[in-house]
């Protein structure tokens, strides 16, 4: 059975920066859809882990604690890139002069 364990500090650290070099470059380049991009693929990872867990067989039942902890990490990188995404869609309509649908995230952005 194929896993991608990113629990595995390792691959946690390279995904971590692989993250955050991208949000840099997001929010430099003034474009959101960067960050949607790495957004879907979390959600993409986590859908996997998911399914593997709910077509685990009885002779992998010892891959469920890391499967757990995958599923844990997914949904922390699934809330930075979410948040990542936020900010720079805020970033980008405040530069092309757009104006949002719903600013009710505006006493957030004001304190970061």
């Amino acid at each position: 059975m194929f896993l991608f364990d990113i629990s595995n500090a390792l691959t946690l650290v390279l995904m971590l920066t692989a993250t955050v070099l991208l949000i840099f470059l997001a929010q430099e380049e003034k474009k959101s859809f960067i960050n949607a991009i790495t957004l879907f693929g979390y959600i993409a990872i986590l859908v996997m882990h998911v399914a593997q867990v709910a077509t685990l067989g009885e002779e992998y039942r010892v891959l469920l604690p890391v499967l757990s902890r995958c599923i844990v990490i997914d949904f922390i990188f699934i809330f930075i890139s979410f948040f990542a995404y936020l900010w720079v869609d805020d970033i980008e309509t405040k530069e092309k002069g757009k104006k949002s649908i719903s600013n009710s995230l505006d006493w957030f952005w004001k304190k970061v």
